[in-house]
């Protein structure tokens, strides 16, 4: 950089447009807040930068020079682009929205927020569309560079940039298909251990927080079979006699959209007879799309959609 260049100062531009739409140091300075003095002084500097008088003595008024002529409309111009730039966004016209939200999160989420967040777009931002991707990207990479616009689910990995919001808090229940065993009498930890459970696992896993909760029992349960999405799991608990898992409500909260699947398929819920971790529910977006009005309805709408407090 060479040293001779000229610093760009926007307050400059904002002291010229109105020093030559005032054409009086003191009316300049009222017009910006500040005092003549610290005007005068910034008059000086714009005749040095620009090689110009600016503004001259005509009796007991200042008139401009032709170079101030020509540079006032100018001047005015680029005060009005730094305002429309600088100026926090008004909000967006739903009703104009047009375009497609990536949305990264787990089958059974996808599965419970879709209905709701299309109804919403449906009434609210009628050009929207939806794209749910499954957890096959590594969310911090792909939120900074634009693959997917928020992820939804547990969020326990993520770049320090990142936004994240809690939305709910639910807990784990027991489905099985209407009939049975386990429906007939109360639902002790020996009881469950001793079914036939499917376990949810992308990875491939066998053992997850239910055996450890069972361990504690001194119990053990045969996992017959590991599927990658919660989806697939409660299709197979609603045709055989395997034991799933599905997320619910807490027990002193409203019914949740998370267990809609469940029932859908007919399942049967019943309380887990031993303790486990509560499984916290949030959303993470990068920075960039904090105050962008688009995005803002998305995070908003699935607020809503999943039943978060105070949305």
């Amino acid at each position: 950089m060479n040293t001779s260049d000229p610093v760009i100062d926007a307050n400059l531009a904002v002291a010229l447009d109105a020093l030559l739409a005032e054409q009086s140091v003191t009316r300049a300075a009222a017009r910006l807040h500040t005092s003549p003095a610290a005007m005068s002084r910034t008059l000086a500097r714009l005749r040095r930068l620009l090689r110009d008088p600016l503004l001259v003595r005509a009796g007991q008024a200042l008139v401009p020079t032709p170079r101030a002529q020509a540079l006032r409309d100018e001047a005015a111009t680029v005060v009005r682009r730094l305002e429309a730039l600088l100026t926090p966004g008004s909000g967006v016209d739903l009703a104009a929205l047009r375009g497609t939200f990536t949305l990264q999160t787990a089958d059974i989420i996808g599965a419970a927020l879709a209905p709701g967040l299309l109804e919403l777009a449906r009434q609210e931002a009628p050009g929207v569309s939806l794209r749910v991707r499954a957890e096959e990207l590594e969310a911090g990479p792909a939120l900074r560079d634009g693959r997917i616009d928020l992820e939804i689910g547990s969020i326990d990995h993520v770049d320090p940039e990142t936004h994240v919001e809690p939305l709910v808090t639910l807990r784990m229940m027991a489905a099985v298909r209407l009939g049975h065993p386990l429906t007939e009498g109360p639902l002790t930890p020996a009881r469950l251990a001793a079914a036939d459970h499917v376990a949810v696992s992308r990875r491939g896993r066998f053992t997850g927080p239910l055996d450890t909760a069972l361990a504690e029992h001194d119990l053990s349960r045969r996992v017959t079979s590991v599927l990658p999405g919660h989806l697939a799991a409660m299709i197979l608990a609603a045709r055989s006699d395997v034991v799933c898992l599905v997320p619910a409500a807490l027990a002193d909260a409203a019914p949740s959209p998370f267990t809609e699947p469940a029932t859908a398929l007919g399942l049967h819920l019943l309380e887990i007879p031993v303790t486990l971790p509560p499984l916290k529910i949030g959303m993470a977006w990068h920075p960039r799309h904090a105050a962008n009005g688009a995005h803002h309805w998305l995070r908003g709408a699935v607020r809503r959609t999943a039943g978060a407090p105070g949305s």
